[in-house]
């Protein structure tokens, strides 16, 4: 199991960007937490088996919402990370 924090910049506030992580997430089998920041980017936790994690990374860059706009991604590997019990949207 790997967790990595990504800090994801471009278009990603208010326009589906966190729920449709979120789907993308549930769909990988992937837990963890998606959240907007003051600064107009989205940080996301993600945790799962190397695979479907790199799957998900994949998508997070792409762009996932239609309305969306991904302009760079920083990922950090969490070592010592909690064990997510399902994906978050967090307030």
């Amino acid at each position: 199991m790997k967790t990595v924090k990504m800090r994801v910049t471009g278009l990603v506030q208010g326009v589906g960007f966190r729920w449709t992580t979120q789907m993308i997430a549930q769909e990988l089998g992937i837990t963890g937490t998606v959240k907007n920041n003051p600064d107009g980017s989205v940080s996301v936790v993600a945790q799962g088996d190397e695979l479907p994690l790199e799957h998900f990374i994949k998508k997070i860059k792409a762009s996932p919402s239609v309305a969306s706009h991904v302009d760079h991604v920083d990922i950090d590997t969490i070592l010592d990370a909690e064990k997510f019990t399902r994906f978050s949207v967090v307030y």
